[in-house]
């Protein structure tokens, strides 16, 4: 077992100590397992609904309710990790998700179901801002550029293979064991994630670096963390879920008016000489602005993709679980691959990585459009989409994992956690809003006309959301470029 010190500042340097390598095999497992556990469901939710006789809104909520708790954790849990140490957080959060992953395989009814559900978000939550943080702690230079190559490519192969894992189980499994396995197979990996953390994770694995004047446990910002909370929660609720009344819709702009107070808040925490939630001066940092609405855009278009086409595939086009899920699979290894080699560059050529990539996923977007209507038009086989895919799936391993080492290149250590953080809760913003608003897109022009056109719509608003997210990134390169002048 290694015995090393673990700091939560600069004092702490495992850069020339091989254990930080397989740290960042444990923080990927759980990550892989977090990150898979939203797309795995999408192809069991029908044999849930059968299964379990339940209602719409039951399954609404078997996918919101996870996004739901997963999002509004995220920052405190970021910040706890940064005071009173990372492993022990991210070890608490596997537990609790490879619990909650136990209660949802086991579910005798769906409000059993959607409560485990909330648990899971809750577990994912604790664990996801430790993993960015730990990686900025014990990576420096080049080094962490290839560290989030490998995150980037976990993210990727999460989110594309979680169909096609599901669907595989579905079909071995059968319409009442098949979906509860898609649950239970976080088991055995979060035991092992439990047990390699225990191990390999440097001691103590709570460390509570020293306190300055007016800092300690006062520095977990309860109110703040309060105030955000419920910022994000008012902010996704009207998103995750579609049988709202109309007037649940007010909760956005109620969560707009608690984001402001949450900035205040955290500005008159600062000036008493206390150590706040989220540093807001990081936001003065042009890369980490902009690196931030550059990762909230892209999300806001990418991760709906993998929602529109299985949908398309399944319902327009008849197709199983299991082959809706095998769409994705090239997209997916190339994801994986993308992120790896912009990993090991980004260091060498920075913002012109992001931009490529961007470039690639709307050119894979408009060539599944084309794809989708001479289908419809002309009969060319659908299975076309693998390829355009592809270079969506280049350009997704091109974009998250560099976007993710340059955004956080200046922030300070001591808050690794919570500004990662923050990044991620602006992903999960982007993923439920995009998702919600493209699906409502599709099914709004779908009455009106084919599936082909109403998923080519739905596409191309995904397209349209990119280009924005390649602006900022234009943005951000000429941003460096006068800094290094001035």
């Amino acid at each position: 077992m290694t015995q090393l010190t673990a700091q939560n500042d600069s004092t702490s340097d495992l850069s020339n100590d091989p254990v930080r390598w397989r740290i960042l095999i444990v923080l990927l497992m759980a990550i892989f397992m977090s990150l898979m556990s939203v797309s795995v469901v999408n192809v069991a939710l029908a044999s849930i609904q059968d299964a379990l006789e339940a209602t719409q809104s039951d399954i609404q909520w078997v996918l919101s309710g996870y996004a739901l708790t997963f999002g509004v954790v995220l920052v405190s849990a970021g910040r706890a990790g940064d005071l009173m140490g990372r492993g022990g957080i991210f070890i608490l959060g596997v537990i609790v998700f490879t619990l909650a992953s136990v209660a949802a395989g086991l579910a005798p009814d769906a409000q059993w179901l959607n409560g485990a559900r909330f648990v899971q978000g809750v577990g994912s939550g604790l664990m996801n801002p430790q993993a960015v943080g730990m990686i900025q702690q014990y990576f420096k230079g080049s080094e962490r550029g290839r560290a989030f190559g490998f995150f980037g490519t976990t993210v990727g192969v999460s989110v594309a293979i979680g169909p096609v894992i599901g669907g595989l189980l579905i079909q071995l499994g059968g319409l009442e064991l098949g979906w509860r396995l898609t649950f239970l197979v976080n088991v055995p990996m979060g035991i092992l994630t439990m047990v390699l953390a225990l191990i390999w994770f440097p001691r103590p694995l709570i460390h509570k670096p020293k306190q300055k004047d007016g800092q300690g446990l006062s520095s977990l910002d309860p109110i703040g963390a309060v105030l955000l909370g419920l910022a994000v929660l008012a902010v996704l609720y009207p998103f995750v879920d579609s049988h709202l009344s109309p007037m649940m819709w007010l909760l956005l702009p109620a969560g707009l008016l608690l984001f402001y107070l949450w900035a205040r808040w955290e500005r008159w925490y600062t000036e008493r000489g206390y150590s706040p939630m989220v540093d807001l001066k990081i936001f003065a940092t042009s890369s980490y602005r902009n690196g931030s609405i550059i990762m909230t855009l892209y999300f806001l278009g990418m991760t709906s993709v993998w929602v529109v086409i299985p949908l398309y595939v399944q319902q327009g086009l008849g197709f199983t679980a299991f082959e809706a899920g095998m769409v994705g699979i090239p997209s997916a290894l190339l994801s994986a691959y993308s992120a790896h080699w912009a990993g090991k560059r980004v260091n060498a050529y920075g913002r012109k990585i992001v931009i490529g990539g961007l470039a690639f996923a709307i050119f894979g977007m408009l060539s599944s459009v084309a794809v989708v209507l001479l289908h419809d038009a002309a009969g060319l086989s659908i299975w076309w989409l693998l390829l355009s895919l592809a270079f969506f799936g280049l350009g997704q391993g091109s974009v998250v994992s560099p976007n993710q080492a340059l955004t956080l290149a200046e922030v300070p250590l001591t808050y690794a956690g919570s500004s990662g953080a923050i990044v991620q809760t602006g992903q999960r913003i982007g993923t439920s809003v995009g998702i919600a608003v493209i699906t409502a897109i599709v099914f709004a022009v779908r009455p009106y006309t084919s599936w082909a056109i109403a998923v080519s719509v739905g596409l191309l608003s995904v397209t349209l959301v990119i280009v924005f997210a390649l602006l900022m990134a234009i943005k951000d390169l000429r941003d460096r470029r006068t800094l290094k002048l001035e």
